[in-house]
């Protein structure tokens, strides 16, 4: 069925990632599928901080961060932890989930929405351009 799940992950919105988990892990067991979780950390917030620290100790320090934030939430899951693993990148999240697809090309690519406003009418805007754009199969979790 699905040999790599690609789980494209915020973590500063935990409870968002908490909602796919359960939907991850069903897939996942049933697969046996190798997931890869992904977090893109925003460029602007790391052109803000480079001010402060410098762009290299601030990227450095983020993607520690991201790394330590990312290996708690693998170890909170019920699946092998060889079958699970992580990537981080800078930019704008759509376009690096996009872009991470495009090089490691996942069966299927699980993602959270939050519940529609006006401002993202049926899907959160990133969950929308993933949708859009991605070349696979995308479930959205809400």
């Amino acid at each position: 069925m699905y040999k790599k799940i690609l789980v494209p992950v915020d973590i500063l919105e935990a409870e968002l990632t908490k909602k796919v988990i359960p939907d991850l892990t069903y897939l996942a067991k049933l697969s046996n599928a190798d997931v890869i979780f992904f977090h893109a950390l925003p460029i602007a917030s790391a052109i803000v901080n480079a001010y402060s620290f410098g762009f290299e100790e601030f990227k450095d320090k983020a993607t520690l961060q991201a790394e330590e934030q990312l290996h708690t939430l693998m170890n909170s899951i019920d699946l092998p932890r060889e079958k699970l693993s992580c990537a981080i990148a800078f930019g704008n999240p759509r376009d690096e989930i996009l872009a991470c697809a495009d090089e490691i090309h996942p069966d299927l690519i699980i993602i959270g929405s939050r519940r529609p406003n006006i401002t993202t009418h049926v899907l959160g805007s990133n969950a929308a351009g993933i949708v859009r754009g991605a070349k696979t199969s995308v479930l959205v979790v809400r």
